[in-house]
């Protein structure tokens, strides 16, 4: 019998009469929102309260009273941020409500209310819509706010640690102290006006670090002698120097790897708002040079502001700086950002700010790399890490420690350094696969799409819009060259492959410009512009976007490790969810691949649109043709290959498919034909096929067409993540290997039996269920909130992930519910999955064999095999995760040895320092005095070669297909049940 859920009642827990006049007080008394606007607020609040107190449980992990805090704080941003009212003062010097106001006044922090308001957005998105239009997210802003916070976080710490570096602390309370804590304060005040009057709104990470150098370099400059770290003439912090001295600019660009130019034009804007804002003179720093001990200088281009940060007069200064901060927040500010300077700030709170909009995590941005499913960052398309002069690896050798911004950074030095210098027209070498006409047609294309990512705004300064886009441009070229260099070499019998038909293809460019750009704003660290803004712009989706991503790492051998992980990144939230997403033009391949699914596709609306013309782009650019300087389009488009194409709801579907990759196109449904073509299929032009039309055969599969093997192989990549991640998730709960091949096996046949349950949909929804459900049927006592609770400590958990599921009733439904509805993972799993899956678990029962023949055509689409899906297999052979924690109570890891170290291993001296697993440093010795030995080999080498250095990571991530088939018998439990309702965080 079906166990319904017993749900904590809100109405129970929550007062609501109590609690409206709890809300009119926040807005009148804490807040202090004036008349209209607290109408206004109490209006949101009442048509809205019912999904609070309707569906508690689905929100945040703490008590009832956090969670109604958490949702009147989202109420009155919501109104703050996106009524239409004028702002009308009621008192004197009454400034607009900011966020930390709000978040001071409900008692919360910032960390926690940007983690729980992607779950209230998703359930009152509707009556916002109906409020304040269809634009209301994009003008509230949360994620370009929440990367800004990321942002100052992330800059905050790197000015401590740059100033405790630079000048000497107080020993007894360090930056505590009165006078040092002034100084401290002084700069980071100076950093902030000027992102407000240098920066306007962009921000991003990279020159908003130009910037804080830029106001290091004044306060190295005016440090008073005895407070110094360092003596100009004698510090390997100062190492450029020229005939006259140590050149200061030049040696804080080699240091923290910034552009000498932009930092000699911001060193020039901090002058001037020390000028404007302290009424401050400035004299030729050569009238100084022997009374400031600055006489080891070059002092070319220099100025100096005498006194600067003497006590009285840095004292005097502070107050004005705080004065005028204090106005800029009152007119437009929506964060005090000085609160950044003390990280244990209750308003910050202690966890992590990276989670969400934007990840710079550094240990979850490692583990995204070790988990994707794509090939090694470090495998045969990526070059020798420390070869060549724009290595990142080499770049950062000799700084430290290692962080975001200095990563950041490194990359960004890479951008400049081996893309800018290039030509922003297609070389010579490009220009000889093209034609005339191809030619002129390629760079306006080049030019529309650009333009339109990088359109300035109000958020846009117009001259950094250019250089990003000319950076992308010329990115673009480089590896448009190397690809076509690549693929024109590739032989399909005796004939060489004819590229035009890739090279007059519309979506093909407009996926490698989207690319290019991309790589571009992840460079920098954009707010304005984050993912997926460049979809939205060039009219492509996330599945066209991964046709290209490996062709980037591949022919771009000078790619940074951090962008190769950020392309890792984005291919795995395509697989993850984005994919799935309605609109996503994986679902125009399915219903060629499998017909049978195109009955559930068109109900639902799943279908991608068709791709905006580039004329109706240029035409919202107000570009014509002679504005751009380039004749019209002299090619019909490609795309039209593909209007032979029908569904039930559209007259066409445009060609969309996935990347073919070479290495996974085994199916074994097709293995003998697959023997027969393997040499025709080892020359195939991989983005041929790609791009090719759906229905069009792909002569390296015996007879398939492109999409089929499209969707095959998109299919064999979700398998790979999912494998990893079952597999992480049962070791993390001690169950056994029975247990989680039975779980693979499950989401496997769901994947290809059963693929609607994967519609609009997140992939850890169905591998959350499925080891539930196996659970169950083998007999173990493993509770739902266990699972979640140790899904939490997965690196891609997000909690929308269990609090949100897509759910469309349909007219059968025996809930008696209809429409769309977002429900809470366990009602998801008991009206849902259980029904959906059924047969399958079953089939898990003890009478379960895995089967290693392929399912006979024909079978039935429930508990059977759709026609055309592939066998499925048993779980891989996936390589050990690295690093491998190895000890409960201390952080020890283990991770492979990389073959870049190996070199290191040969002579018997460095050998010693290392210990191999089955192998002892020494001969006929215990393990025991083998890790003395290892201790006191290490101490040794900190004494005379001073500091050492650990990768903790591996760069290897999962890589290799499939292993052989395990034909084991497993002995499995009795038929599934439902699940109890527990409570979950």
């Amino acid at each position: 019998m079906k166990e319904e859920k017993s749900s904590m009642g809100a109405s129970a827990v929550l007062d609501v009469g109590a609690m409206d006049a709890e809300f009119l007080h926040y807005c009148k008394v804490k807040i202090e929102l004036e008349e209209r606007m607290t109408k206004e607020a109490m209006h949101l609040y009442g048509v809205s309260k019912h999904i609070l107190t309707s569906s508690m449980s689905t929100f945040g992990s703490g008590s009832a009273e956090e969670i109604k805090r958490f949702w009147l704080a989202f109420v009155v941003h919501c109104v703050t941020k996106l009524s239409k009212l004028e702002p009308k003062k009621e008192k004197e010097n009454q400034s607009p409500v900011t966020l930390c106001q709000i978040v001071r006044a409900f008692q919360l922090n910032i960390v926690e209310f940007f983690k729980e308001v992607p779950q209230f957005c998703l359930k009152a998105g509707y009556i916002l819509e109906g409020l304040y239009g269809s634009d209301w997210e994009r003008r509230l802003e949360l994620k370009e706010m929440q990367a800004n916070i990321v942002h100052l976080s992330l800059l905050s710490r790197y000015y401590k640690r740059a100033y405790e570096e630079l000048f000497i602390i107080n020993e007894t309370n360090g930056l505590g102290n009165e006078e040092t804590a002034g100084r401290y304060r002084f700069g980071w005040l100076l950093f902030l006006l000027l992102r407000v009057r240098a920066l306007g709104q962009y921000k991003d990470l990279v020159t908003s670090t130009n910037a804080l150098v830029s106001v290091l370099v004044i306060l190295t400059m005016h440090m008073p002698t005895q407070i110094r770290n360092f003596r100009f003439a004698h510090s390997s912090l100062f190492a450029k120097r020229s005939e006259k001295g140590v050149n200061v600019i030049a040696s804080f660009c080699d240091k923290y790897h910034t552009s000498e130019e932009e930092l000699r034009s911001y060193f020039e804007r901090t002058n001037h708002l020390i000028e404007e804002l302290l009424k401050k003179k400035p004299s030729p720093i050569s009238h100084h040079l022997e009374k400031e001990a600055l006489d080891s200088i070059d002092p070319e281009g220099l100025t100096y502001f005498e006194g600067l940060l003497e006590e009285k007069s840095c004292k005097l200064s502070l107050e004005l700086l705080e004065k005028e901060y204090d106005y800029v927040i009152k007119s437009r500010g929506e964060i005090d950002e000085r609160i950044f300077l003390n990280e244990e700030n209750s308003l910050l709170g202690g966890d992590s700010l990276s989670g969400g909009a934007i990840n710079l995590s550094g240990s979850k941005r490692k583990h995204d790399a070790l988990c994707s499913p794509t090939k090694s960052v470090t495998g045969p398309m990526s070059p020798p890490r420390g070869c060549g002069p724009t290595s990142p690896t080499t770049l950062a050798n000799h700084l430290a420690p290692f962080t975001p911004v200095s990563t950041a950074m490194t990359t960004a030095k890479w951008l400049r350094t081996s893309i800018s210098p290039l030509p922003s027209q297609p070389s010579p070498t490009l220009q000889k696969f093209f034609s005339a006409d191809l030619s002129a047609n390629i760079t306006r294309r080049a030019e529309i799409i650009l333009r339109s990512i990088f359109t300035p705004t109000s958020r846009l300064d117009p001259i950094w819009a250019e250089q990003r886009k000319t950076e992308a441009q010329k990115l673009y070229y480089k590896v448009l060259e190397a690809t076509c260099v690549a693929e024109s070499s590739i032989r399909n019998g005796t004939k060489v492959v004819d590229l035009v038909p890739l090279l007059t293809n519309e979506r093909f460019h407009r996926c490698m410009l989207a690319c290019s750009a991309e790589l571009v704003l992840a460079t920098h660290k954009t707010v304005a512009l984050m993912f997926p803004a460049v979809l939205e712009k060039t009219g492509i989706t996330a599945f066209d976007l991964s046709k290209v991503i490996e062709g980037f790492v591949r022919h771009e051998e000078t790619l940074p490790r951090e962008l190769k992980r950020h392309l890792n990144g984005l291919e795995e939230k395509l697989l993850e969810s984005l994919a799935w997403e309605k609109g996503s033009a994986l679902y125009n391949s399915l219903v060629v691949a499998r017909p049978g699914l195109a009955g559930e596709i068109n109900r639902l609306g799943l279908l991608a649109e068709p791709m905006p013309s580039l004329d109706s782009i240029a035409a919202n650019l107000n570009l014509t043709h002679g504005s751009v300087g380039l004749p019209p389009l002299p090619f019909p488009k490609i795309d039209s290959l593909c209007e032979d194409l029908r569904s039930p709801k559209r007259p066409r579907i445009e060609q969309r498919s996935v990347l073919v990759d070479q290495k996974q196109l085994k199916s074994p449904l097709r293995e003998h034909l697959q023997t027969a073509c393997s040499p025709l299929k080892s020359r195939l032009l991989p983005l041929q096929s790609s791009f090719a039309s759906p229905t069009r055969p792909n002569p390296a599969a015996g007879g398939q067409t492109c999409a089929e093997t499209g969707i095959e192989i998109f299919f064999s990549k979700i398998s790979k993540l999912a494998a990893i991640r079952i597999r992480t998730m049962c070791e993390r709960m001690g169950l056994s290997q029975d247990v989680l091949e039975k779980v693979y096996h499950l989401v496997q046949r769901i994947l290809t039996q059963n693929t609607p349950l994967f519609f609009n949909r997140h992939i850890d929804h169905i591998i959350l269920c499925s080891i539930y459900g196996v659970s169950k049927i083998s007999k173990l006592s493993l509770t739902f909130k266990e699972i979640i609770l140790n899904y939490r400590k997965q690196p891609q958990c997000k909690s929308q992930v269990f609090r949100s599921v897509f759910v469309h009733w349909s007219s059968r439904s025996n809930t008696g519910k209809t429409g769309v509805e977002h429900v809470d993972i366990i009602t998801f799993y008991n009206e849902v999955f259980v029904p959906s899956v059924k047969p399958l678990l079953v089939d898990l029962g003890p009478t379960f064999q895995k089967r290693n023949k392929p399912v006979e055509e024909g079978s039935t689409a429930q508990g059977g095999q759709l026609p055309g899906s592939p066998r499925v297999s048993n779980f891989p052979n996936i390589p050990d995760m690295s690093p491998k924690k190895v000890s409960a109570s201390h952080n020890i890891y283990v991770s492979p040895l990389r073959s870049s170290k190996m070199d290191s291993l040969l002579s018997p001296s460095s050998k010693s320092y290392y210990a191999c697993v089955g192998e002892s440093t020494h001969a006929f010795q215990s393990p025991s005095k083998d890790l003395t030995a290892i201790n006191n080999r290490l101490n040794c080498g900190r004494k005379v070669n001073g500091k050492l250095n650990f990768d903790m990571v591996s760069d290897s991530v999962v890589a290799g297909t499939f292993g052989h088939q395990n034909n084991g018998i497993l002995n499995l439990g009795p038929k599934p049940i439902k699940v109890k309702s527990e409570p979950h965080d």
